[in-house]
């Protein structure tokens, strides 16, 4: 009998490539990694590593029953899916894991909404960013996951998680009141080439940022980094420089702030949820999906009203 669990662990190894790697990730000794492996390759037969110098690699071997390892889990998905339907539908426990932004905007109001309409189902909350939270859904430490579009994020078809679009969400820019381009017409990004640029500290905001500058066709001009909007937005009130504020993440008017959109093709990211791969048949994920879908819906319809003059 193939143990899932041993299983599991071969999969961690190989996308992290050392055994310690794969024993912080997995909460495990890298002894105990060890073991497992070697217990799987005696399971099957055949061994599944190989010393190369003062470190391990996978065996051709293990390259094979890696191939076949994601359609193992997705059967078990979809199989804990069916038995799920048959026993009474959305009820028990969902994990929900998402960027900062996305919990005030999207992940709180849909777990309202299905505390009122599916009371039996419970669902719990954890923040994290890719890639960090697609190795926690790839463990089964959480069951759904909200990212947008990154160098770290999946894709859809052809790996171990399934997709669903959410949302697109622009970028506006935050401007000191008073600044020479807070009342322009059509104002575009390449109109702030000269400015002193506020960053997100690192991640998807920071990462987006610098690209649409580059597309725009200047490199921007990092004065600071701040991880926090409230606090950004501060920084923007004081002069210290502009910053792009995603539309999801749009606080409350701040006076001494003037937040314009661009007058076309504004920087986006697209925001999507990711379950593992068969999952999204079982009625407690589809019900959380379904809310999510609402959320987007509704934050998007609300943020659409943004100063363009």
């Amino acid at each position: 009998m193939l143990d899932l669990r041993k299983l599991r662990v071969l999969q961690e190894l190989s996308r992290l490539g050392t055994i310690a790697a794969a024993a912080q990730a997995l909460h495990l000794t890298p002894q105990a990694v060890s073991q497992q492996i070697a217990a799987l390759g005696k399971e099957l037969g055949v061994p599944l590593t190989e010393p190369v110098g003062r470190r391990l690699r996978l065996t051709a071997a293990a390259r094979i029953v890696l191939r076949h390892a994601d359609t193992l889990f997705e059967q078990v998905e979809r199989m804990r899916a069916e038995l799920t339907a048959h026993h009474g539908g959305a009820c028990g426990q969902v994990a929900v894991t998402g960027f900062s932004t996305t919990l005030s905007a999207l992940v709180l109001p849909a777990v309202a909404r299905l505390r009122k309409e599916r009371p039996a189902l419970h669902v719990v909350l954890a923040e994290a960013d890719p890639p960090e939270s697609f190795a926690m859904l790839h463990r089964g430490e959480t069951d759904v996951v909200i990212s947008a579009d990154t160098a770290h994020s999946p894709g859809g078809k052809g790996t171990r998680f399934h997709r669903e679009p959410l949302c697109v969400d622009p970028f506006d820019v935050a401007l000191p009141e008073g600044h020479p381009l807070a009342g322009r017409s059509g104002l575009r990004l390449a109109d702030l080439a000269d400015e002193a640029w506020i960053f997100a500290t690192t991640g998807m905001c920071h990462d987006i940022g610098v690209a649409a500058c580059t597309a725009a066709g200047f490199s921007p001009r990092e004065s600071h980094a701040i991880g926090d909007w409230e606090a950004t937005l501060s920084a923007v009130r004081l002069g210290l420089g502009v910053a792009l504020l995603p539309r999801l993440a749009r606080p409350a008017p701040r006076p001494g702030v003037t937040v314009r959109a661009f007058a076309q093709a504004p920087p986006s990211r697209r925001v999507f949820a990711a379950v593992r791969e068969g999952s999204q048949a079982a009625p407690e994920i589809a019900a959380v999906l379904e809310a999510l879908r609402e959320a987007a819906t509704g934050a998007v319809r609300g943020r659409s009203r943004i100063t363009e003059t």
